[in-house]
């Protein structure tokens, strides 16, 4: 049978993406076919894989990335019920890649048998394909008020006797209160498979954990199987917790005598945001996530992001200020680029009867487009050339340009435009188009240019696919050099050890 482990986490961003991704790397460097899974996921930041049919389906970035560190192509399987928030209410359901329901905490319940009964099946699919699955996941696996049809934590793990490890970010506090609570708080069937905890975040000398480490265990009767230290480069293909008002990545020195700064608004339903972590890996570029009018005030380049909100989102900008200092900033001539839905936002008109239901609205005006929403979503990963450079992309998008013809910023391989160009202001609807090395370096020159920052050199060696290839390496290394990997293969190899000691009350 198929070895597997269940990573959960005692919340939310503890480190459960890093440490699974880390895990598969290790294996994966030791020969072993390993795949990613996690069940059901909750995230606007997504990937898009062409089946063999051609069709395009979306999962989890978080997936996606994984998969990278196992060595092999993004799969649908691989996270087979994709949740994708477009207000505090209501998600859109995406189901082996293709969007179909939107739903509410009411109304989820009723349709949950069926995603239960996909993702199960997509587990036995790729449990015969692949020597090892590490599955991820979600929230906590002691969210008490969901357990009853869980599908992605202990309801996965009981289904198909997983053994699961627990990880706690440190650098939140109360990380050995979050571990006893967590294993306390489940049914005794469930704290049979929780075989042990993993420390993540710890900055500092590890033997000053060791008091804890050792009662932790004492106290539950599990191990703690590693500590994995702070490292500063693991922050590529962040899911959801790009955090606003922070500098992303580690900006390198600049080549010449000049910073480029470069805004990005923190949209409240961002979406694969991801995109501007290519320009954040160029030395001199200094990325930062904001919500604040004069962060975009001293900025060189201000980037609207993808949205699961246009209209929602393109309210609140108008409601916060932002949208003025927007304007501002391409009036004195500076650059401005929106991506996907932060394109649309740059749009004259948008009409939307599908994401928000709120017929035509006026858009920021910047662009000489109107954008019209589509039932039909747009899911493609396509190829061309823009700058004069080569491009490679994906789209994820309802809507689509239905009028104005401007100056294309991209043009796909088929001689389409793609996007547009207005002076100063650049749109297109493809994420990812910044991976392309040369087309980022050909933009960022162009960027420097417009805003006057004279001293300001690209760097001409920088390879995106390298820095997260190497990203996925320091995970590998943190994984083999912190942590107990032969506990880890055991576990894999024999599931959970018997006679685990129990831990009252138990589940409410």
């Amino acid at each position: 049978m198929t070895g597997a482990l269940l990573v959960t986490g005692t919340t939310s961003d503890a480190g459960k993406s890093i440490l699974t991704a880390g895990i598969c790397r290790w294996l994966h460097r030791n020969g072993v076919r390993v795949a990613p899974f996690k069940s059901q996921n909750m995230s606007n930041n997504s990937a898009v894989v062409v089946t063999a049919d051609g069709r395009g389906g979306e999962l989890g970035r978080a997936q996606a990335m994984q998969a990278a560190a196992c060595g092999i192509a993004p799969d649908l399987r691989f996270n087979p019920v994709l949740l994708k928030p477009g207000s505090d209410r209501s998600s859109q359901v995406v189901l082996l890649g293709e969007a179909v329901d939107t739903v509410t905490a009411g109304n989820y319940r009723t349709l949950r048998p069926r995603l239960a009964e996909t993702a199960f099946a997509a587990f036995e699919e790729l449990r015969s394909a692949y020597d090892v699955l590490i599955c991820e996941g979600a929230g906590s696996p002691t969210e008490i008020n969901l357990r009853d049809g869980d599908f992605v934590n202990m309801g996965l793990a009981r289904r198909f006797g997983l053994p699961t490890v627990v990880v706690g970010d440190i650098d939140r506090g109360g990380v050995f209160a979050a571990f006893f609570g967590t294993l306390a708080l489940l049914a005794p069937e469930d704290q049979e498979l929780v075989a042990g905890f993993v420390i993540n975040k710890f900055r500092g000398d590890p033997g000053l954990l060791r008091p804890g480490l050792d009662m932790i265990t004492k106290a539950t009767g599990r191990p703690v199987h590693g500590v994995l230290p702070f490292h500063l480069d693991v922050w590529l293909d962040a899911e959801d917790s790009l955090a606003y008002g922070r500098v992303l990545g580690r900006p390198g020195p600049p080549r010449g005598t000049e910073w480029l700064r470069v805004a990005v608004v923190r949209l409240p339903r961002i979406s694969n945001a991801t995109d501007v972590e290519a320009l954040a890996a160029e030395p001199g570029v200094q990325v930062r996530l904001t919500i604040e009018p004069g962060e975009i005030a001293d900025a060189d380049l201000v980037v609207l992001p993808g949205s699961k909100a246009t209209v929602s989102d393109l309210a609140w900008l108008r409601d916060t200020g932002l949208a003025g200092a927007i304007h501002a900033h391409a009036a004195a001539g500076r650059p401005l680029l929106g991506v996907c839905g932060g394109y649309q936002m740059l749009a004259e008109t948008i009409h939307d009867e599908v994401e928000s239901g709120h017929g035509t609205v006026p858009g920021l005006g910047l662009l000489p487009v109107g954008i019209t929403f589509a039932a039909r979503k747009t899911l493609a990963r396509p190829a061309g050339s823009g700058l004069g450079a080569p491009v490679r992309g994906y789209e994820i998008h309802h809507g689509y340009v239905s009028a104005g013809a401007p100056d294309p910023l991209l043009r796909y391989d088929d001689g389409r435009p793609e996007g547009a160009v207005a002076g100063n202001v650049y749109g297109t609807h493809w994420h990812g188009a910044f991976e392309s090395d040369e087309f980022r370096r050909r933009f960022l020159t162009e960027v420097a240019r417009r805003a006057g920052r004279r001293g300001f050199t690209v760097a001409p060696d920088t390879r995106f696919a390298a820095v997260r290839e190497r990203a996925l390496d320091v995970l590998g290394d943190l994984v083999e050099e912190n942590l107990d990997t032969a506990a880890l293969w055991r576990l894999i190899e024999q599931g959970a050890p018997p006679g685990l000691l129990f831990l009252p009350p138990g589940a409410p």
